[in-house]
């Protein structure tokens, strides 16, 4: 007879348990149904989750192992950990000044022509010591989980030649293994062109093909490919070229598509089958009927166009309306959008996506663990799922985006483990209240 797993964690009391029990993904008005149950609890075994429900029945369906840890919640606000499904975290050099520069007028391709932009960051990552990088971007990932993000997918593409993109790509996988958040790999060598092959454009795809792809796969350092499509990087055929080549060495595919123009980014994305299509704030009626029907997730990144004074927005209401799988994500990086702040990018777009709060964490949980293969395990609160939870200090869900600018977030629980302090109830079983 099998032995009955025992909680290792127990919280209790939730106000409002957003389980996102449903289908996946969330397409449609069914982004508006978050699986929410009233007076819940949770029970954790390890790093899996055991038991979900109301909050009185939870702990006679889940027997509570020596030294549970029983987290009352007060009737405080619990969701899945969130997922951030585009960012690149991995830099030391902030570029403050470019910020200052496009506030003064300047464009962000006027920034990059200069020598600014991508290629900057390139410059820095060259010409800085691995345990800089490895050192900062911690630091930055513990910012990403203390606004409730527990999975990121990771992008390199500031190393441009093959020695520095495998070493960007083995510094994630080094944190990947030594920090809570689960890291996603994506190679992203077709990010920029860099300077020594600005007057050889084919010599450089050359080199990602039939160098940079073959050794990033071979020593399984990355699961998916990226590229920046657009005009003035890598047009339709160069990056259709370049993913079909990432597609055959076993990679998902990812674009950057359609931010700058419409340049039929979301179109090339969907006929390859491509994951996701992410920024899109140009993509065409065309581009978001091929999406919706070859599945590619749309992920949307408003904390861009925002950081870059931008007053167009990805047309979301249309896309939810075509039946487009759509997330949301900060995209982290140094040039334009550096914040951690998933809740910020949740604020952002309420106001200028038109999105309610239950589309907007659905984009955050079910859609973004689909822009990322991982909806079998994380994104839902439910029996067998792991056990990444997070307890936000508010009553009401739809707090999350109109209490904007500030951390919400309490308590965080990444694979069965409490990540704050502790404090201890009358039973004598550790407990967590706020704290």
């Amino acid at each position: 007879m099998p032995v009955q797993k025992k909680a290792t964690l127990l919280i209790k009391n939730i106000g409002q348990m957003i389980t996102m029990a449903g289908p996946v993904p969330r397409l449609g008005a069914d982004m508006k149904q978050l699986g929410l149950i009233d007076n819940g609890g949770v029970a954790v075994a390890g790093d899996e989750i055991l038991a979900v429900g109301k909050s009185d029945e939870i702990e006679g369906r889940a027997p509570l192992a020596e030294g549970c840890v029983v987290i009352d919640a007060k009737g405080m606000v619990v969701t899945p950990g969130f997922i951030d499904p585009h960012t690149h975290p991995v830099f030391s050099m902030t570029r403050e000044n470019e910020f200052e520069m496009r506030i003064l007028g300047k464009s962000y391709m006027e920034i990059a022509s200069a020598g600014g932009g991508i290629r900057a960051s390139v410059s820095d990552l060259r010409n800085s010591p691995t345990e800089l990088f490895i050192q900062r971007t911690s630091r930055r990932l513990d910012r990403l989980l203390a606004y409730g993000v527990t999975t990121i997918e990771a992008k390199s593409g500031y190393g441009l030649s093959t020695e520095s993109e495998i070493r960007q790509l083995e510094i994630i996988q080094n944190l990947n293994e030594t920090h809570p958040i689960d890291l996603v790999a994506t190679f992203l060598g077709a990010h920029e062109v860099p300077d020594e092959y600005r007057d050889r454009r084919k010599e450089y795809a050359d080199l990602v093909i039939n160098e940079m792809l073959p050794k990033v796969t071979g020593a399984k350092l990355a699961e998916f490919s990226d590229i920046f499509c657009e005009e003035g990087v890598f047009d339709i055929e160069e990056s259709r070229r370049i993913q079909q080549a990432a597609k055959n060495y076993g990679l998902g595919l990812k674009f950057h598509a359609d931010e700058l123009k419409s340049t039929g980014g979301a179109e090339l994305a969907a006929s390859m089958d491509a994951v996701s299509a992410d920024h899109l704030v140009y993509a065409s009626e065309t581009g978001i009927k091929a999406m919706a029907e070859s599945g590619t997730v749309a992920v949307l990144l408003p904390g861009t166009t925002f950081s870059l004074a931008g007053s167009t927005y990805a047309p979301a209401r249309r896309m939810i309306e075509a039946g487009v799988t759509v997330a949301l994500s900060t995209d982290c990086n140094p040039g334009s959008s550096h914040t951690e702040s998933l809740p910020m990018i949740i604020s952002l777009a309420a106001l200028q996506l038109r999105m309610t709060a239950a589309e907007a964490i659905s984009a955050v949980t079910v859609n973004a663990a689909c822009a990322i293969n991982r909806q079998d395990r994380i994104g839902r609160l439910e029996v067998g799922c792991q056990a990444d939870i997070v307890v936000w200090e508010m009553n009401d869900y739809r707090e999350l985006p109109y209490h904007y600018g500030v951390n919400l977030a309490r308590m965080v629980v990444k694979k069965g483990k409490l990540l704050t302090g502790l404090g201890n109830d009358t039973s004598g079983r550790k407990t967590m209240g706020p704290v």
